[in-house]
Parts: structure tokens; C-alpha cells; sequence
């Protein structure tokens, strides 16, 4: 199963403090003992949301609304996306992290035979196609 491990922002991450050389140093370790379990698809740190936007949807309208966002406990300061053989895996190597001070949120990712009969050939077909397309570009 695809995980998403979702870090929450804080007042520190939204300020746009950066980690030491000692933090770098810890997660670029931990993220190699990931890759080397072959269980790092994707891992990526976020700017704050004072450089990002939203849209809202309603109906036919589209409304932007430009960060910086007020409620810090709803955003994100990065992400891994992971290939585990279940959610307790996820969650032990999730405890593993070394960060001191952190929330850390764990999403299955749904995969094509979660959607069962909506999910037609053709729809898969398509879906092949883009992925097929996307691994081409990397």
C-alpha cells in the first residue's frame, strides 16, 4: 500500500525558519534507511503558505485566496509519499522520525481497485497512459 506521511506546519515552518545542518543531517540519514527498505517513493519540504494560494471552488466560480493561511494547524510543511506492506509499518517508521517537536499525519493513498466497478477499463487505460506519460519526463 502508498502512504502519504503528511508533517504539519508550526509557527516555526510558516515563519520560513529553515532546519540546521544537524536536522538536515539526522533526515537525510533517515530518508536513506527509507530508500534503502525500498520504501521511499517521494519526499519534499514546503515553503510556507505565505508563498502559496488556494482556490475555492463554487460551482462555475473560482476564487484565489493568497497565503499566508491563518489556521497553522490545518497546513503542511512537507510530505513522503511511502510503499509499506501496511499502515503499522508506516506508523513504526513514522516514530522512527528525528524530530524533536512534530505532527505527523499518515493517509492511505487510494489505488485504482479501490474505486471498483466506477473505475471502467477505459478509465484505467487513461490512467496507465498518464502514468506511463509522467515516469517518461523524470
Amino acid at each position: 500500500m502508498r502512504c502519504m506521511i503528511l508533517v504539519k506546519a508550526d509557527k516555526n515552518s510558516e515563519a520560513g525558519v529553515l532546519p540546521d545542518q544537524q536536522i538536515l543531517t539526522d533526515m537525510g540519514k533517515y530518508n536513506e534507511a527509507l530508500a534503502a527498505a525500498g520504501v521511499l517513493l517521494a519526499a519534499e519540504g514546503l515553503h510556507p503558505s505565505s508563498k502559496g494560494a488556494r482556490v475555492r471552488f463554487s460551482g462555475s466560480t473560482r476564487t484565489v485566496i493568497d497565503g499566508p493561511f491563518a489556521e497553522t494547524k490545518e497546513l503542511i510543511a512537507g510530505f513522503w509519499l511511502w510503499q509499506v506492506k501496511s499502515m503499522e509499518e508506516a506508523i513504526e517508521w513514522v516514530k522512527r522520525c528525528p524530530m524533536a517537536h512534530a505532527e505527523i499525519e499518515i493517509r492511505q493513498v487510494f489505488e485504482a481497485e479501490d474505486f471498483g466497478a466506477a473505475f471502467t477499463p477505459e478509465l484505467r487505460q487513461q490512467e496507465e497512459r498518464l502514468r506511463t506519460q509522467m515516469d517518461a519526463k523524470r
